[in-house]
């Protein structure tokens, strides 16, 4: 049971972090201008920082992947 939990919360984060580093990502670059006040607009260090951010996301749902076994 401890297992399955711990799996879900992960897959749950990681998805999170998967779409809001996507998104700052995209503000980040200037592609995605929503909010229009939003202090990442066009901010390269947010395209990096949601970059990692996705990157730290898929890495997380690898991981729930690797509970299985």
């Amino acid at each position: 049971m401890g297992r399955r939990i711990a799996k879900l919360a992960m897959r749950a984060t990681g998805l999170a972090m998967i779409v809001f580093g996507a998104m700052w990502a995209l503000q980040g670059l200037g592609v995605l201008t929503w909010p229009a006040d939003s202090f990442m607009l066009a901010q390269r260090e947010w395209a990096m920082y949601g970059g990692i951010t996705a990157g730290l996301g898929l890495f997380m749902l690898w991981g729930s992947r690797r509970l299985d076994s």
